[in-house]
């Protein structure tokens, strides 16, 4: 297991903070994730398939880097090892969370393709910064644009959302006491 040294340049994950009229927003905390920082994994079991180039974790994983963390049943990390381990892809499924500072992110499944710096949510996605909301099928995060968008295309249904595969939500809005501008 020495040869497995998780190397997770997951460069973060950015809740979309959707504008009303929009389902696409500028994700602006992706840029602050150290996608360099070293990576702690946990699981009741991992299992190192050499030949397949690939790493399984189950049960109750937990993968952190900095301040990212993800959370799922299952995870499948696809590597290349030409010499040194370049993770390619990890595939989180059941029950999925990837949570950073305020922000939190849950779906069914997830795709972190690292040579296009992309992560996909699928499946009963739920987005939550501070107090604002977001529900839909799929999320993406660019992570090289910093650009998130959710859509209501991916298979599954939020409980309470309209099943037209729209996406639904809420914005907190400031409070101001009446005699303010």
């Amino acid at each position: 297991m020495n040869r497995l040294a998780l190397v997770w340049g997951l460069g973060g994950v950015a809740l979309a903070a959707a504008f009303v009229g929009g389902m696409t927003a500028q994700a602006q905390s992706i840029a602050g994730h150290n996608s360099r920082a070293p990576v702690t994994y946990d699981a009741e079991r991992i299992v190192l398939d050499d030949r397949a180039n690939r790493v399984i974790l189950s049960g109750g994983v937990t993968v952190s880097q900095a301040d990212l963390t993800i959370r799922s049943d299952r995870m499948l990390v696809n590597f290349t090892d030409s010499g040194e381990l370049e993770i390619q892809r990890i595939t989180a499924t059941g029950g999925v969370t990837i949570d950073r500072g305020d922000e939190r992110a849950t779906g069914n499944n997830a795709i972190y393709d690292f040579n296009r710096r992309i992560i996909t949510m699928a499946g009963d996605v739920r987005l939550r910064r501070g107090g604002d909301t977001l529900n839909g099928g799929r999320l993406v995060i660019d992570l090289q644009t910093g650009l998130s968008s959710v859509d209501g295309s991916a298979a599954g249904t939020v409980p309470g959302a309209p099943a037209d595969g729209r996406v639904t939500g809420s914005f907190t809005v400031p409070q101001r006491d009446e005699d303010e501008p």
